[in-house]
């Protein structure tokens, strides 16, 4: 029998490893009714279910096009069943990026810690069709408990250490993913003689040309300019 929302997140804090992570995720998610979904914290994508949806919260990032991009009604989840009638006309590019991915439908929740809003959880479905009342309703209970979990476990993750199972590129993983474009922006402003948000945006357009991920991207780019191991 399939677990229910609560019964899930009454699991949550007993999840130990990548592996339990991963089998709470998906489960979470379709109980949701969701292909996947992910969360952001500050533009900082710090969770997520599967690579669609890690790819989903990256090209937000990448196009600064997107469902959970400027989020200002934070009353409401914000509800697009129909990508192909709805997203193009505002996101064209995101729209072409998000079918190609053979995503169909796509869900947002704003995140609060406290009173104020930090983030966004964003769930994608591969069929159209809206969510039912109980499962919008269920969504901002996971949004909070997911963000307070998140919260509870950044400060005791290590961002240097590359064999964390919880690592970057990890379904349920809470490390900060964006870490190493934060790390390449600064080279390529440097590099490049400009600010650095020219810089983010060379990165952003180099990202997307070459169809790797943002952070794939920032990766090549720091190894480009490390020296080589005379080894």
């Amino acid at each position: 029998m399939a677990s229910t929302v609560q019964e899930l997140l009454d699991r949550l804090q007993s999840t130990v490893n990548e592996a339990e992570r991963r089998i709470w995720a998906t489960a979470c998610a379709q109980a949701l009714g969701l292909g996947g979904m992910a969360i952001s914290l500050d533009r900082e994508l710090v969770w997520f279910t599967d690579d669609t949806s890690a790819r989903l919260e990256d090209l937000q990032f990448v196009l600064g096009q997107g469902p959970g991009l400027f989020l200002k009604d934070d009353t409401d989840v914000r509800q697009l069943p129909d990508l192909s009638r709805l997203l193009a006309r505002q996101w064209p590019q995101y729209a072409a990026e998000a079918e190609e991915l053979g995503i169909a439908a796509l869900f947002v929740w704003p995140v609060h810690i406290g009173a104020v809003q930090m983030g966004t959880l964003t769930g994608y479905r591969r069929t159209t069709g809206p969510l039912s009342a109980q499962q919008a309703a269920q969504g901002w209970l996971v949004a909070d408990a997911l963000a307070q979990h998140v919260l509870n476990r950044l400060p005791a993750v290590s961002l240097s250490n590359s064999n964390s199972s919880n690592g970057p590129g990890h379904a349920g993983a809470v490390d900060l993913h964006r870490t190493e474009v934060h790390q390449a922006t600064g080279v390529l402003s440097v590099k490049l003689g400009v600010p650095l948000a020219e810089a983010l945006d060379h990165l952003r357009a180099e990202a997307y040309t070459s169809g790797l991920s943002l952070t794939d991207t920032a990766h090549a780019i720091i190894r480009r300019e490390l020296p080589d191991d005379p080894t």
